[in-house]
């Protein structure tokens, strides 16, 4: 299936959780919101959330500075 997955075109396997993505693009920073067309996933659901053809996916990274 196809999403969007940070403003560029990506093929998934269908059945695949937010968390499953994550790990599979190596992402394993505790500081990540996900938001899923325009709405953010509460990391409790990241385990729950399978994604749909056509979902639009933005992982967001925070930075610390001073």
């Amino acid at each position: 299936m196809n999403i969007i997955l940070n403003n560029t075109k990506e093929e998934i396997q269908d059945g695949t959780t937010v968390h499953q993505l994550l790990r599979y693009k190596n992402i394993n920073n505790k500081y990540i919101a996900v938001e899923i067309n325009r709405n953010v996933l509460p990391k409790s659901d990241h385990h729950k959330y399978v994604i749909q053809d056509g979902d639009k996916i933005e992982i967001i990274t925070a930075i610390g500075g001073g």
